[in-house]
């Protein structure tokens, strides 16, 4: 189980809200129709902008895991 202080560690918050709005986007892109392709002139924006998303999301976690924060020292009334 992580540790309190890492558990609201910023990095994992904002990679856990890209993960999460990002596979909302990626299968909004997959389920486009061809109408709302052609109004974004070709490109599958949803899909792409998704895809993004989830490369971000994945990077902070994965800093998050790689680099964890030593947390706060621990005080003389701690000890």
């Amino acid at each position: 189980m992580a540790a309190p202080q890492r558990l609201f560690d910023i990095r994992r918050v904002i990679g856990g809200l890209f993960l999460v709005y990002g596979l909302i986007l990626t299968v909004t892109g997959l389920l486009d129709s061809a109408q709302e392709i052609q109004k974004a002139e070709g490109i599958r924006i949803n899909l792409w902008t998704g895809v993004a998303m989830l490369v971000v999301g994945g990077a902070f976690l994965l800093w998050e895991r790689l680099r964890p924060s030593d947390g706060p020292a621990a005080s003389d009334e701690e000890e």
